[in-house]
């Protein structure tokens, strides 16, 4: 667009990039809120196929998803399904928060002043937000995981013929207690490193996977960059299966090094790759994918309606900001010839 004044010529730049981080960490706690509310009760399931072992004679206390659901479900209750979900609840809203605003602005920090962003950009702008989040996930990821897993000790102790009485009764504030009695602050940070491949790789293949996606649907208006919610929400569910299915190794060597009660016959574990190599040893590659279809299923919805919900602008409207905007700048006047 151009225009002549007294012989001078006004030019008008490519409208500026806008980043607003405060409504982007808002978005990003209440998608988290909501996403893991309506998946936790698979989430608990995945813990629990992820961390049982074959028995004496090579039974298996669940058979599958299915059957690990049916007997969480008769022998803890509805509420037993949700075991672990209030510090997940609480400690999701600033990882969450983190993960989804740390990706925009390492993507907007990252992108080439023509607006462009190769994928190797993307990759890293995934990779950074995935460690940034792990301050937060490693402590949630530790405490949540006893929680699950006490109702597996109990039923493999019944299973066995064994008293349940002795059993300790767990709860987020006794295991984080112990922990920094025993071990102190680091003590919530056992795994970190475990947790750090997991985490970033799986945030170098979900956010470009995402964000690509979600570029091929169909817009709001025939002028908005932005996917419909359906599309953000089907984008996330895609992205997130298929980056949850290639970190799955990672996360079954997390969960074993994060597990505090190990039931009988549980393996103990010096570190990433010795966990590898003894889990690879003992119960061959096919252990590295125990859960995955169960994690695939969690963490499908949960991204999708996560990224739906971040998308929604919930703390733009609050806050009075509009998130369409866009600031038009006018560069100096040039003299025609």
């Amino acid at each position: 667009m151009a225009s002549a004044v007294k012989g001078d010529t006004l030019t008008v730049a490519p409208p500026a990039q806008q980043f607003s981080l405060l409504p982007k960490v808002i978005n990003g706690g209440i998608a988290g809120i909501i996403g893991v509310s309506c998946v936790f009760p698979l989430d608990l399931v995945k813990t629990r196929l992820q961390n049982q072992k074959l028995g004496p004679n090579g039974e298996k206390l669940y058979t599958g998803m299915a059957d690990c659901f049916i007997k969480t479900y008769r022998a803890e209750g509805y509420f037993g399904m949700y075991r672990g979900s209030a510090v997940n609840i609480l400690l999701i809203t600033p990882e969450k928060a983190i993960k989804l605003a740390a990706n925009d602005f390492f993507r907007h920090k990252l992108t080439r002043p023509d607006g462009s962003l190769p994928i190797s950009r993307e990759m890293m702008a995934g990779g950074s937000a995935g460690l940034c989040q792990i301050v937060v996930t490693t402590p949630m990821e530790l405490l949540k995981i006893q929680l699950q897993d006490a109702g597996r000790v109990a039923a493999q102790m019944k299973a066995a013929g064994q008293s349940t009485a002795n059993l300790p009764k767990i709860s987020a504030l006794s295991v984080t207690r112990e922990l920094l009695a025993t071990k102190g602050i680091f003590g919530l940070y056992r795994g970190t490193k475990a947790t750090m491949l997991r985490d970033v790789s799986f945030s170098m293949v979900y956010f470009p996977l995402f964000a690509n996606l979600n570029k091929l649907g169909p817009r709001r208006s025939p002028d908005s960059q932005e996917a419909v919610f359906w599309w953000s929400f089907v984008s996330g569910c895609a992205a997130g299966s298929i980056s949850a299915a290639a970190v799955n190794p990672a996360d079954v060597v997390k969960t074993r090094l994060q597990l505090l009660n190990k039931g009988a016959g549980d393996e103990s574990y010096n570190g990433i790759f010795d966990a590898f190599k003894k889990i690879l040893k003992n119960e061959g590659p096919s252990a590295f994918f125990k859960g995955a279809l169960c994690r695939m299923i969690v963490i499908a919805p949960l991204f999708g309606i996560a990224q739906m919900v971040y998308y929604f602008g919930i703390a733009e409207s609050l806050m009075g900001v509009d998130k369409n905007k866009k600031p038009v700048t006018i560069m100096p006047a040039t003299r025609e010839k």
